[in-house]
């Protein structure tokens, strides 16, 4: 949910849109510095998600950030930017981060996830009292992207000793883009055995549902309405019934109808009503 107006006010359009739990960008997703976060909207905030009982919520990091570049100013300025948006999370009493894992810029992969859990090292040392978690989301695997393998998710946990404030996000539109069948019955089954073998139940923190314009296998990143893209609806379903979820929150990231809302008031976006609808009726069929 947009922030737009003071980040309490994403409470209150999740609160009209009937969610259970939340996301929101803590500051402009595509600027390196955010504007100081207003103390009386951040007790507002956290005194809203205490009444609504909206639970998890949590923030996803700016899409600039590349923990696994090799570049000394870019990676300067992402390792500043991380504890940020670690400390904006901190502030406002979120679950954690989500953070796509980075790009690499030189060298090879495993090169590439050192430095990524070296600089999710450096926040923690930064901030070595916080409990925020870092949620590493699992990417559609675009150009050098790294996190589109369940062995990148594993291999940054096992650098970072298997901290517990990592946790991960697992993107439906992400999984299918990337190679990883949960379309099929088979595929379902098989690609949550790795994840559980490779990474581990344990480690899954949130999903993000959104089906997916382009195909399994093809590695772009496009997100669609649920059901109407290559995942269909059976996916979701499955996802929804499956009991190692059930306590799981799914996140929507689909398109919204901007524009919807006028002079600030809250009002609902129709393609969230609808996105939402779509699951709340998958999960009780």
């Amino acid at each position: 949910m947009s922030v737009a107006g003071g980040v309490a006010n994403a409470v209150e359009r999740a609160l009209v849109h009937g969610c259970e739990a939340l996301q929101i960008f803590s500051k402009n997703a595509n600027q390196w510095r955010g504007t100081p976060l207003d103390p009386a909207q951040v007790r507002r905030f956290r005194r809203r998600v205490d009444e609504t009982g909206i639970t998890p919520v949590v923030s996803h990091a700016s899409y600039l950030i590349n923990l696994a570049t090799t570049m000394p100013p870019l990676r300067e300025m992402s390792i500043a930017a991380f504890i940020d948006e670690l400390d904006r999370a901190h502030a406002l009493g979120l679950l954690g981060v989500v953070i796509h894992p980075g790009t690499c810029t030189a060298g090879t992969e495993d090169d590439a996830l050192r430095l990524v859990a070296d600089g999710i090292r450096q926040s923690f040392t930064a901030r070595p009292r916080r409990k925020t978690m870092v949620i590493l989301e699992h990417t559609a695997g675009q150009g050098r992207t790294l996190g589109y393998r369940f062995e990148h998710l594993a291999q940054i946990i096992e650098h970072m000793d298997g901290s517990s404030r990592l946790g991960v996000c697992l993107d439906t539109c992400h999984l299918v883009a990337s190679g990883y069948d949960i379309v099929s019955d088979s595929g379902y089954a098989d690609t949550f055995r790795s994840f559980g073998r490779l990474v581990g139940f344990d480690r899954l923190t949130v999903f993000h549902g959104n089906d997916s314009k382009k195909p399994c296998g093809s590695r772009v990143d496009r997100h669609e309405h649920i059901g109407q893209g290559c995942l269909g609806t059976e996916p979701f379903r499955r996802l929804l019934h499956d009991r190692r979820f059930s306590r799981l929150p799914i996140l929507i990231e689909t398109e919204k109808q901007w524009g919807s809302e006028k002079a600030g008031a809250i009002v609902t976006d129709p393609y969230d009503v609808r996105n939402l609808e779509t699951l709340r009726r998958l999960r009780d069929s």
